[in-house]
């Protein structure tokens, strides 16, 4: 990644928004932000095309925070590209950081019930079984690339995953919670009952957004993700 890749632009007086050409870029910056990041950075917020560094000013000046990230973003070819799963990579915390920190962190692994009600229509069209689908799902080392649409909501992605899933022509009004879904080159876990657009493949009964944890979100940007199937 170039420094020309990348758009430093200030979003008020604690906080950076990182404009790149993509989703690869946004996560390739978010790993190397993470694995150097000075003194007074607070938070690394993914988006699927920006990147928001959330700073305290008075241990680290804004001006100080883009030398480094434009720094970084012109270094970032000699970092570890910090795919998922590999040591010291997506979402890996910076050196020294507490064993708590390194649990959430870990890689969450989510049961899920396979018996949605589009994976038979969506493994017709995309021309596989059902059971071929599921295993492709399992297999994946799913990553979260960003938080959005509703609390606790995380987009994965996956390098090993193959498909690109059509959205429902039709929204639903109505999705359960926990209900697990496909959309584009995605995934994800519904956190709570809301209205969606993606193909529903199974469901799961774990916990994904509570108010009252910390952090209230399950699933953290950078974090890897493995399903694992239920036993009926």
């Amino acid at each position: 990644m170039s420094d020309r890749a990348v758009r430093v632009l200030p979003a008020g007086r604690a906080a950076l928004l990182v404009e790149c050409d993509g989703l690869d870029e946004v996560l390739a910056l978010h790993d190397a932000l993470a694995g150097s990041a000075p003194d007074g950075v607070v938070e690394l917020v993914p988006a699927a095309r920006t990147l928001l560094v959330a700073l305290d000013p008075a241990r680290l000046p804004l001006e100080s925070a883009e030398n480094w990230v434009r720094r970084t973003a012109r270094d970032r070819g000699s970092i570890d590209d910090g795919r998922a799963g590999a040591p010291g990579g997506a979402g890996a915390p910076p050196a020294g950081a507490s064993s708590a920190a390194d649990d959430r962190m870990a890689d969450a692994v989510i049961e899920v019930d396979y018996r949605g009600e589009d994976l038979l229509d969506l493994a017709a069209v995309l021309d596989v079984t059902p059971e071929h689908l599921v295993a492709r799902h399992v297999a994946a080392h799913w990553r979260v690339a960003f938080i959005g649409f509703a609390p606790g909501f995380g987009y994965l992605v996956a390098d090993d995953w193959p498909f690109d899933v059509p959205r429902l022509d039709v929204a639903r009004t109505r999705v359960p919670p926990g209900a697990v879904g496909l959309a584009g080159a995605f995934s994800g876990a519904y956190p709570r009952e809301s209205p969606g657009g993606w193909r529903l493949i199974g469901r799961t009964d774990a916990v994904l957004w509570d108010p009252a944890a910390d952090p209230p979100a399950a699933l953290l940007p950078g974090r890897g993700v493995r399903f694992r199937e239920a036993t009926r």
